[in-house]
């Protein structure tokens, strides 16, 4: 029987959210715990809201957590009884993973039911059935291979998601070796953590394995580990990325850990469009089209090779367009990459559907407390409204008011500041405003990168900044994805992008390559305070909370 104790730091409620006291001796523990199937909703200063879902349940069972290690991870951290209707219904969303599955034999592609009363709910859903060929039995129907991935986005909509079994095509053979010795001369070899997550997504070459989402920190390695999976497939590769800086990037490590030569990878991007056996593509020309109703000539892309596996780079940024060429495109290995699987659109069930579940999720403070990832410190410091923008700000839309706090020029005595205090690290001044950007830059005389910079520039100065000749960068919204700037120690956010916690993760991941020496990393965030900019800064904020980070909020003239 379970003994419930008043310390403990969980209130399980029957809602299925979950309330945790942040000041618990047992906190850190009860979120590790928690993380694994549950998704954070808020996160105040004192109490953090979770809330169970089946999408959360269902990853939870795809990386092979039961529903009695739910159960019993709730009870062992909760203050008082688990409902228990919340801990049935637990149950109930995880007996729906694996109801149905996909087959193949001499008959072709099948979807196979566990019972024939939900082989009949299927038949008759409006959104499933049109996706079903011929009825074999009372449990199986013949699928076409187009409609693949189809109708697992339909079954996961209506609550059944479908364990794909049917396999893979094993594409173009590519061989190549991982190096022991870098091609720089350094001693290369994947990390613990990075050989477990490529062997999870592997499973040893079954139908088990091959599909499927990694998350890991930024600066963790991701793209070593798409190494890693892609030296135990040996096969033809598509990469798709965020930007040629992220497609030089990952020509670069592939150049540098593995044998590949440059005659074997290619660049497919506005730059230029080489076919080669590993293609490194941007996902920006591959949703290009010359007018909103024409179609997308580069999405040929995935059919013009015989491609054994697919590799989506930050898979949170995937774009419609992809995910609706993904899903005719399941008999091929999928690999997503990405440091979190929050999405702005609420897209998280389509990444589940078509690119495959969450195989693996290591906690950033583990990876943090492994020394793999920079100590960081979180800071958020509020000053007030200029008086002679608190009318027009009175006065505006919620828009305009949020630029209006975001730009507040007050904000450049702190970033003065900021830069005395940490003068002999390597600092970034990230925004979301080109023009408030622009100013300070301007005023520091510091360069800057934005969307409009061109790629020889950006190329030269993210090429000085490694080398340490550089040493204060602005950047904007441009700089948030796939960029290795591993000496960056210090990020100061001047403005961010509404409440996206997705960017918020990202550009403390600017800053979490590990560092020589104390591992430190700081991360500031100039916030106007009693503004629309100070809400929208608590909701990016979230995941970060989710991942263990503590804010400390101080005001401009404390700091």
């Amino acid at each position: 029987m379970t003994t419930y104790e008043p310390a403990n730091p969980l209130i399980v409620q029957s809602d299925h959210t979950v309330l945790v006291e942040v000041d618990s001796p047992r906190y850190e523990a009860a979120r590790n715990e928690l993380v694994r199937f549950a998704e954070l909703v808020k996160s105040p200063e004192h109490i953090h809201t979770y809330r169970i879902t089946p999408l959360s349940i269902w990853n939870a069972r795809a990386a092979g957590i039961s529903a009695a290690e739910i159960g019993e991870g709730l009870r062992r951290f909760s203050k008082y009884q688990v409902p228990e209707h919340v801990l049935v219904e637990i149950n109930d969303f995880a007996s729906r993973f694996g109801r149905l599955r996909i087959l193949v034999d001499s008959r072709g592609l099948i979807l196979c039911a566990d019972t024939k009363p939900l082989a009949a709910e299927i038949a008759h859903s409006k959104t499933a059935a049109g996706l079903l060929s011929d009825r074999l039995s009372g449990t199986e129907f013949r699928i076409h291979p187009l409609n693949r991935g189809k109708i697992k986005q339909a079954l996961i909509k209506i609550g059944y998601p479908a364990e794909d079994l049917a396999g893979y095509t094993p594409g173009a053979p590519v061989r190549f070796s991982v190096r022991d010795t870098t091609r720089v001369g350094e001693k290369f070899g994947f990390r613990p953590y990075q050989q477990q997550a490529a062997d999870t997504f592997y499973a040893g070459g079954s139908e088990r394995g091959g599909a499927g989402v990694i998350v890991l920190p930024c600066g963790a390695g991701k793209t070593i580990v798409g190494i890693s999976c892609m030296q135990k497939l040996q096969t033809s590769t598509l990469i798709l990325t965020t930007g040629v800086t992220a497609i030089r990037q990952w020509k670069a490590e592939l150049l540098d850990k593995t044998d590949l030569t440059d005659e074997d990878i290619g660049e497919y991007s506005g730059a230029g469009k080489t076919i080669r056996r590993i293609t490194i593509a941007t996902y920006q020309i591959m949703t290009y089209r010359p007018d909103k109703e024409g179609e997308f000539p580069h999405l040929n892309l995935f059919d013009d090779h015989n491609w054994g596996l697919i590799i989506y780079d930050e898979v949170h940024m995937l774009p419609a367009p992809v995910f609706q060429v993904t899903a005719g495109l399941q008999a091929r290995r999928r690999l997503g990459l990405t440091a979190t699987l929050v999405r702005e659109d609420g897209k998280e069930d389509d990444v589940f559907a078509l690119i495959g579940p969450k195989k693996v999720d290591v906690p950033w403070k583990d990876m943090e407390d492994q020394g793999w990832i920079a100590k960081a410190k979180c800071c958020e410091i509020r000053l007030p409204l200029p008086g002679g923008l608190q009318m027009p700000y009175a006065v505006a839309d919620k828009r305009k008011k949020f630029r209006i706090s975001s730009e507040n020029p007050a904000k450049l005595r702190l970033v003065r500041k900021i830069l005395r205090l940490h003068k002999d690290k390597q600092i970034l001044l990230i925004g979301m405003y080109i023009d408030q950007l622009k100013s300070i830059a301007v005023d520091l005389n510091i360069p800057i990168i934005t969307g409009a910079t061109p790629q020889r520039r950006r190329d030269e100065l993210y090429g000085r900044f490694k080398a340490g000749r550089l040493t204060i960068l602005a950047v904007s919204k441009v700089a948030n994805f796939a960029v290795d700037l591993p000496d960056a120690a210090v990020a100061i956010q001047i403005s961010g992008t509404f409440g996206s916690r997705q960017e918020e993760a990202q550009r403390l991941g600017r800053i979490l390559r590990p560092k020589a020496g104390e591992n430190q990393a700081h991360f500031y965030s100039l916030v106007t305070q009693d503004t629309v900019e100070q809400d929208f800064a608590l909701k990016r904020q979230l995941f970060l909370c989710e991942q263990g980070y503590a804010y400390r909020i101080e005001t401009g003239s404390e700091f």
